[in-house]
């Protein structure tokens, strides 16, 4: 596996490379999901690419960027040992260099949700994840859908935009009892991972439900929300049913919808989705 830690080795190790690439986009302490979009990118592409870089750009001030969890030594090991063809690991500087100021923005889709709770998150997610996508000029990208918004936004950009890629949305990587795989799931202490297991539990509730025709989607909201406000430990953010392409909240469930949510366990922010269709 090659290394390039600057965007100028990266480019030059894009310029040798012939055939499809596919790219792995991350913020590092890597788990098994997305090491599942590392296997998809090796077996639909000759060449696989997978970056590291947590992006300070996309945190609000009050956020977890100084403590988000890091170990580069051991993504570095994982991605050896699924025969990643280059690791790119540049620095905030090299990523945003002094008098940095150009932003990618997409609008609409972002208002909502995570975009609501986290003004100018979006905006910080577009504009590291377009330059990735010119420096490394892949020819697919590998995302989760555990972050289903984050997915919808860029598939916006690169559709407005019309860069030549294409984008791939993999499922959801879940522990054994439900809990959606992301690195912040470490910052749970015991209890609070006991409890975590309510997102879950209260989409698979929605999707219960919906399956026995249940298409009033205040009514699910509520009940999912009747039986997270069980778990002592949880807080709610929002509780959403959308319109899986627009993320506008549906009255009638009457087309494909998204039932998301973001909840608070402790201090620790989680988010989850599952898809009614």
């Amino acid at each position: 596996m090659k290394i390039a830690r600057t965007i100028a080795e990266m480019k030059t190790l894009r310029r040798s490379l012939t055939g499809s690439v596919g790219f792995v986009p991350t913020m590092g302490y890597l788990h098994e999901g997305h090491l599942s979009l590392v296997k998809q990118a090796r077996a639909e592409n000759k060449t696989t690419v997978v970056s590291i870089f947590v992006n300070p750009t996309q945190f609000g001030p009050t956020e977890d960027y100084a403590t988000y969890p890091r170990d580069p030594e051991h993504d570095l090991a994982l991605l050896e040992k699924e025969k990643t063809d280059i690791a790119f690991i540049p620095s905030t500087d090299e990523m945003y260099p002094k008098g940095f100021n150009s932003w990618v923005e997409v609008k609409g889709i972002t208002d909502r949700l995570e975009g609501a709770c986290r003004p100018g998150h979006f905006k910080g997610v577009t504009t590291v994840v377009a330059k990735l996508f010119y420096i490394v000029e892949p020819t697919r990208a590998y995302f989760g859908q555990k972050d289903a918004q984050q997915a919808l936004v860029i598939k916006k950009m690169v559709a407005d935009l019309n860069m030549n890629l294409e984008i791939v949305v993999l499922p959801t990587v879940r522990e054994k009892d439900g809990l959606a795989m992301s690195s912040r799931n470490t910052y749970l202490n015991p209890e609070e991972r006991r409890a975590a297991t309510i997102l879950f539990k209260a989409l698979l509730l929605a999707r219960e439900r919906w399956h026995q025709g249940e298409t009033n989607a205040k009514s699910l909201r509520q009940e999912m929300i009747s039986l997270i406000e069980k778990e002592p430990l949880a807080k709610i953010d929002y509780v959403s049913i959308a319109d899986t392409e627009t993320l506008e909240e549906l009255s009638i469930i009457d087309r494909p919808a998204l039932a998301s949510l973001a909840v608070r366990i402790g201090k620790t922010r989680l988010i989850d989705n599952i898809k009614l269709e």
